[in-house]
Parts: C-alpha cells; structure tokens; sequence
C-alpha cells in the first residue's frame, strides 16, 4: 500500500509544457501517485503521445495544446480541464521560453517581453484562473518552476534568470494571499537538468565538467529528480510548507 502521505489519488492535476523534460516527468511522477493529469504543451500531437503513455499504464490522462505567452490560450486550457475533469487541484507553471542567449545589453523588446510573459505572467493567469475554484473547495496546491538562474548571475541568460527570480516571488506572494484560502504555493529552483530544453548547457563538455565538478553530488539533474520534489509539494507529505523556494541542483549553489 502506498503512503497516504504521498497519496494524491483523486486530485487532478494541470501541468504546463509536460510534453518533455521535466514537465512530462512531473506528469507522470504525479500520475503514478494516483492524480489524473492534463498534458499541454504548444503541440497538441505531442500532448497526445504522453497522454497516450500514461491511459496504457491504465492511469488518467487528458491532453490539451496551449500556448501559455497567449492568454486565450490560457483560459481555454483552464476551461477546458474543468470542463472534462471537473475540477483542478494541483497546478505545476512548468513551461518557460528562453528566446535568447546573449547580453542583456543587446537585447531586444520583443525577446524581453516573451520571456517575462511566459515565463512570470502566464503563472500569474494561471493562478488567477484556477484560485476561485480551489478557494470555493478550501484547499489547493500551485507549484511554479523557477531556476538557481533566480540568484545567479549570468552574462548570457540574464533576462531568463530575472524572470525566473520574479517567478520565485510571485510565489511568495501568491502563498501569502491564498494561505488563508487553504491554498499553499510553492516554487522549485532545478539546477542543470539533462532536457531537451537545458542542451545547449548540458551538451557543452566544459560547461558539463564544470557543473558536475562543482556539485557535491558530481553529476548533473534527471528530469525525475525535479518531479519527486514536485510530488512531495503537492501532498500531503508538505502540508505545512508553503511560500518557500526548494533548490534541486545536486548542491551546486554551494560554492567551493
């Protein structure tokens, strides 16, 4: 029998850009804990496939395309998850943009705002959304996926760690609001994660020796690394935690 602390059977769960990395682990962790769950990504073909995945491990899956820098998109995903499931207990702002790898000094408008949109804004509407329902049940979970970019410098991703360093206050924020809701919010920082979305770092043998040198672990992060903390935030296991930014890095902020 699995843990009841653990246990999150019955509960659906919205998980944005869970076609892959650590969003489709997410997914999959959570649906294994018994949650059903609700794919989205941009591609609704991709969507399917990892809905399809879980429906033959005879679990509960749903799929849905959405854009989260649209938010028509965004309320269509919110709808359309109450509409067949009937309610959303657990929602995971996963899906993020890193539109551009320079100086922010050459940075444009354009590559500004779609980072801070997606990346801040889209968790915004998200919780916006999906608050009024939880509110009317008393309890909820929102989990938002930030970065260790949010307390490290860069000279080359320096707009994408700004907006995940706004998405660890948003939370805070958030948890300070909806507490009194029985709403807890809460927000993982993963350190290097071997996606499809991180390869351009991880695929670099410098900047892989240099990460795996420097954290006490030796190695860098597996997509199911992020998702158990994900699982653990959105149980009962972590009841009593909420406002708080977990780091997953394998030790790496540690310093020497």
């Amino acid at each position: 029998m699995a843990n009841p602390l653990f246990d999150l059977s019955n509960q659906v769960a919205l998980i944005t850009g869970s076609s892959r990395g650590i969003g489709k682990a997410i997914a999959e962790e959570m649906s294994a804990a018994g949650a059903k769950v609700v794919i989205s990504s941009r591609k609704q073909e991709a969507c399917d496939l990892v809905r399809d995945e879980i429906r033959a491990r005879g679990k509960e899956a749903i799929s849905m395309a959405c854009n989260i820098g649209h938010k028509e998109d965004v309320e269509g995903l919110v709808k359309g998850t109450l509409e067949q499931l009937g309610r959303i207990d657990i929602v995971v702002c996963n899906a993020a943009v890193n539109p551009y790898y320079g100086s922010l000094m050459k940075l444009d408008d354009d590559a500004w705002d779609k980072t801070m949109n997606c990346n801040v804004k889209s968790g915004w509407w998200l919780t916006k959304l999906v608050a009024p329902h939880m509110v009317e049940r008393g309890s909820g979970n929102i989990i938002l996926i930030s970065s260790i970019g949010a307390f490290r410098s860069t000279s080359v991703l320096g707009a994408y760690g700004i907006s995940k360093a706004a998405e660890a206050q948003l939370a805070r924020n958030l948890a300070l609001e909806l507490g009194p809701k029985g709403i807890r919010v809460n927000a993982i920082a993963p350190g290097l994660v071997k996606t499809d979305f991180a390869k351009a770092l991880w695929s670099n043998p410098t900047i892989l020796q240099n990460v795996e040198q420097r954290a006490p672990l030796r190695r860098i992060g597996q997509p199911v690394d992020i998702a158990g903390v994900a699982v653990f935030l959105a149980s009962q296991a972590a009841s009593f935690v909420t406002g708080q930014l977990i780091v997953a890095d394998g030790g790496s902020t540690l310093g020497d």
